[in-house]
């Protein structure tokens, strides 16, 4: 009833008008996600890593572009409920108690909580929920099996797990692809999906891989910090000049030209300030990733 009596144009207009509020929170959810990441100094990337490698994972078991981007969109927002766990554990370098596993995993169930009401709920919520669980019922929340966990948690679980291991640590340097895959494969239908786990082999064995491990988006590597290694994003409005800080030392860092037109972090010697530290989201990435999941959107209409 409310669009009888509309013109064309006019309903043209309402429909520019909901596009434009959809993509607006879409890119205010990815942000809120991306602030929770930043909050550990060595995760810096995580969520477009497993994205983007989720997306290639769905897009190589035959889904349409659509599911692809969405199942990618499930892979940005999976860890959201991490902003529940204090950072004394989440930011931990050593061995995490039982009791502080036990709150971390909470994350699954909390970030599906916070996700309830919301509108993209429908799109993402079995991803986020039951991206832990495992096909041999040892995972959380719910100790669900084989099938019984969804298509998409099934894909984000496998990649979420590889990106962990080839992602550096306070405790060890990342793993190499070849050994990441390795141990995938020897737990294939106990922690990860047979099918999902077989073909992250096979995109790694093509050398399919390569180009997002260690980066945190596309064509832009994680900078070193001289001290604690990987933890420096280069945000895609930063030039040479633009200074940064280490999330984890506090270390200042100011970005240099390099050839190609790269830029590389070099140590100022200095301690950041107070606006480098601030946890802030990269909002030019946002966008460009609001654009390329927009699609998905459309399903929601």
């Amino acid at each position: 009833m409310l669009f009888l009596g509309k013109t064309k144009a006019e309903l043209s207009r309402l429909r520019e008008q909901w596009e434009a509020q959809q993509r607006a929170l879409l890119a205010s959810l990815l942000a809120s996600a991306w602030v929770v990441e930043a909050r550990d100094a060595y995760t810096g990337g995580h969520l477009w890593r497993v994205a983007m490698l989720s997306a290639q994972l769905a897009r190589v078991l035959g889904l349409d572009a659509v599911e692809v981007n969405r199942i990618a969109m499930a892979g940005f927002l999976h860890d959201l409920g991490k902003i529940g766990v204090p950072d004394a554990i989440l930011r931990k370098p050593d061995k995490l108690t039982d009791d502080e596993y036990a709150v971390i995993k909470t994350h699954p169930a909390l970030g599906a909580r916070l996700l309830a009401q919301h509108p993209f709920a429908p799109l993402v919520l079995k991803g986020v929920l039951e991206h832990h669980e495992t096909p041999d019922g040892r995972g959380y929340p719910a100790g669900l099996q084989g099938e019984q966990i969804s298509l998409d948690a099934r894909i984000i679980g496998v990649c979420d797990a590889f990106d962990a291991m080839t992602s550096s640590r306070p405790y060890r340097a990342g793993m190499p692809i070849e050994r990441a895959l390795n141990i995938i494969e020897a737990a294939l239908g106990q922690q990860f999906d047979r099918q999902c786990g077989t073909a992250l082999l096979t995109l790694g064995q093509a050398g399919e891989l390569a180009h997002i491990v260690g980066h945190s988006s596309a064509g832009i590597p994680l900078g070193q910090c001289q001290m604690c290694g990987p933890t420096l994003v280069q945000f895609h409005s930063s030039v040479a000049g633009d200074y940064l800080a280490c999330p984890h030392c506090q270390g200042e860092y100011q970005w240099q030209a390099a050839p190609q037109g790269h830029l590389i972090a070099q140590a100022t010697g200095r301690t950041a300030s107070a606006e480098a530290l601030a946890l802030q989201a990269d909002t030019v990435h946002i966008e460009q990733l609001v654009r390329q999941w927009e699609n998905v959107l459309t399903t929601l209409a």
